[in-house]
């Protein structure tokens, strides 16, 4: 198994949250960077098919241009121009 370095701080902090959650800190350590591996995942596979379903709307020509939604939103929510 491999050793990281961690500053003391996080070591701190790690220890901490361990202790919260009555773990030890390697599985403490384990558990977060398993949820940020996964909702970094989940975010980025988002990310793609929201620009791809963009490049979709643009490719079928269902876009508006940009002056046309600032001015709904200027019209929706009372902003001045």
């Amino acid at each position: 198994m491999e050793t990281l370095p961690l500053k003391p701080e996080l070591m701190a902090q790690l220890a901490e949250y361990a202790r919260r959650r009555r773990q030890d800190p390697a599985a403490a350590l384990d558990d977060v960077l398993a949820a940020a591996i996964a909702w970094e995942r989940h975010h980025y596979q988002d990310s793609v098919e929201g620009i791809r379903r963009g490049y979709a709307d643009y490719q079928a020509g269902r876009t508006q241009p940009a002056e046309e939604v600032f001015e709904e939103l200027r019209g929706k929510h009372g902003l001045p121009r």
